[in-house]
């Protein structure tokens, strides 16, 4: 595995990370989850990434990865880092959503008890709340890491103006913000036309998620939808409507040009997004042990040429 520090702090991200959002709920096989997790951590992923609602049903990704690292991992927590967040809707009522300071401390209780964690190393607003000031949202945070409940905070999805004063507000108050996280692959280009260049301004690292689109960008659906896939679960995000055949012509495309690398396209994929420079880490996601290795075999080969560069944008 290889690692890069995260922005301009001293903490050191494996470039690929497990991101806990699908697969690891109640709804979920245990023990597959258990499996995809150790050999994670087996092949040299340090990086757990969970948030309050993961599941379904909300939080029991943060429950089930608790039980996994205390019957297996517990010895390891300082070879770990694992970051949670808070700001999507959690429980009903007026504080189980948002960014209130209200909201985000209870969260973070709330999670540090499923996990049965001391402490996460990464604590993230998931989402800027356009009705909470951002001041009270950031001195949330800032407190967090003051009560030793968090080491490091992070921002997710927020607009790129807002994520400025956010930092500033942070930096005020000796807590700098270490990562921002957004999706990033090659159908969602968004970060590029401000947040890159602001968070390297910034000294902050880029954590991306959703780098395969969801299984987009793998040859999963290059012949209609698998049963066991994402989007005929009635559980997840991506549907069925969205897999186009605009967007399987350019899969398929996309997919002869892996072919001609010797690799998936899955692996090409990852690789088209560590090779930003921006990019600190990047969050898989899977369903089986078989696909994480496909995944971490972005590592053997995660360079392009000018050209496969300039076909794929032209894909694209």
């Amino acid at each position: 595995m290889d690692y890069s520090f995260c922005g301009n702090s001293g903490l050191q991200l494996p470039k690929i990370s497990l991101g806990l959002w699908h697969n690891f709920g109640e709804v979920d096989d245990f023990a597959n989850a258990r499996k995809m997790i150790l050999h994670a951590f087996d092949n040299g992923i340090t990086h757990f990434d969970l948030a309050n609602n993961y599941g379904p049903p909300p939080g029991s990704a943060e429950s089930n990865f608790g039980k996994i690292l205390s019957s297996d991992l517990k010895a390891y927590r300082d070879h770990l880092i694992i970051s949670s967040k808070a700001g999507h809707e959690m429980w009903s009522g007026p504080y189980g959503d948002g960014a209130s300071r209200k909201s985000l401390m209870a969260s973070i209780n709330q999670s540090l008890k499923r996990t049965g964690l001391e402490y996460f190393d990464i604590f993230y607003s998931h989402r800027y709340d356009y009705q909470t000031p951002i001041e009270e949202t950031m001195q949330a945070l800032i407190d967090i890491v003051k009560q030793g409940k968090a080491l490091y905070i992070g921002l997710s999805k927020y607009p790129a103006k807002e994520a400025e004063k956010a930092y500033e507000i942070l930096a005020e108050q000796h807590v700098p913000c270490l990562v921002y996280q957004d999706k990033y692959n090659m159908f969602h280009r968004f970060p590029e036309e401000e947040h890159f260049d602001l968070n390297e301004e910034q000294g902050v690292g880029f954590v991306a998620f959703s780098p395969l689109a969801q299984g987009l960008l793998t040859d999963k659906y290059l012949n209609g939808i698998p049963e066991n896939s994402r989007a005929a679960n009635v559980h997840g995000f991506l549907k069925k409507e969205d897999v186009t055949i605009e967007i399987i012509n350019k899969v398929e495309e996309l997919n002869q040009i892996a072919k001609k690398r010797g690799q998936t396209l899955a692996e090409m994929a990852l690789a088209w997004v560590l090779n930003h420079k921006g990019v600190t880490s990047v969050i898989v996601g899977t369903s089986s042990v078989g696909q994480l290795d496909d995944n971490l075999g972005v590592l053997k080969n995660s360079s392009f040429t000018e050209e496969e560069l300039h076909d794929i944008s032209k894909i694209i």
